[in-house]
């Protein structure tokens, strides 16, 4: 009866023992090791890859935003919210002309609905959408072909976060872009070819334009 006390006692004091050491190891020292590692190789993205504007932190380059007019009713979630045409714009997420469920690239609604490719919602949706594209664009001396609009200017990503748009939709809006903010369209074309990002290793992907950086980069040039 003894031996099986103290057996049992010298097992719970091993379990506490080795408890205490793997909490320390696995709980402290470990994740203070694999930040400092990370804070000092990889810091801008160990810290969320933030983009700053004015000293300020504006977002992420890894999570993409809107760029809307402020509503009337900032108490009415029904509002629709309307692009300011002033900044470029991302891919749709307000569901016209999106196949997201992500209305307002918020984070924990990323995304995206299972329609199908003829889906007649989905269909019309995109029709709408590039209706709108081709109206908001198209600025005097400058008519957008329907043919034009690319994709990705009429669905939204699978996630409903993608930061990034195509080349060929941020040089769409270019001429819209120019003539809102009273700037020559090639200041602003050389926007979009500074902030055009390659293929990963050059072959991987395809090229995109965080919308993000291009608008901070805008809002610079406007400030000159």
């Amino acid at each position: 009866m003894n031996n099986s006390l103290g057996n049992t006692a010298r097992l719970l004091g091993a379990g506490l023992r080795a408890l205490l050491v793997l909490t320390v190891v696995c709980g402290v020292i470990y994740p203070l090791v694999v930040t400092g590692i990370a804070q000092a190789a990889f810091s801008d993205k160990a810290n969320g890859s933030e983009i700053k504007a004015g000293g300020q932190v504006v977002g992420s380059a890894l999570i993409g935003q809107r760029y809307d007019l402020p509503k009337k009713d900032p108490a009415n979630a029904d509002e629709a919210a309307v692009p300011d045409l002033k900044w470029f714009q991302p891919r749709p997420s307000n569901g016209l002309g999106t196949n997201s469920i992500n209305t307002q690239y918020q984070l924990l609604v990323s995304g995206a609905t299972n329609l199908s490719g003829d889906n007649e919602k989905l269909i019309q949706q995109v029709k709408d959408a590039k209706e709108a594209v081709v109206k908001d664009n198209s600025v005097p001396g400058y008519q957008v072909d329907p043919a034009d609009v690319p994709a990705d200017a009429v669905t939204s990503s699978g996630s409903g976060l993608d930061p990034q748009i195509s080349p060929a939709y941020a040089k769409l809006q270019v001429h819209r872009v120019a003539e809102k903010n009273h700037l020559d369209v090639r200041q602003v074309q050389k926007l979009v070819t500074d902030n055009t990002d390659g293929r990963i290793l050059g072959f991987m992907g395809e090229p995109g334009v965080n919308v993000l950086k291009l608008n901070v980069a805008l809002r610079e040039l406007t400030q000159k």
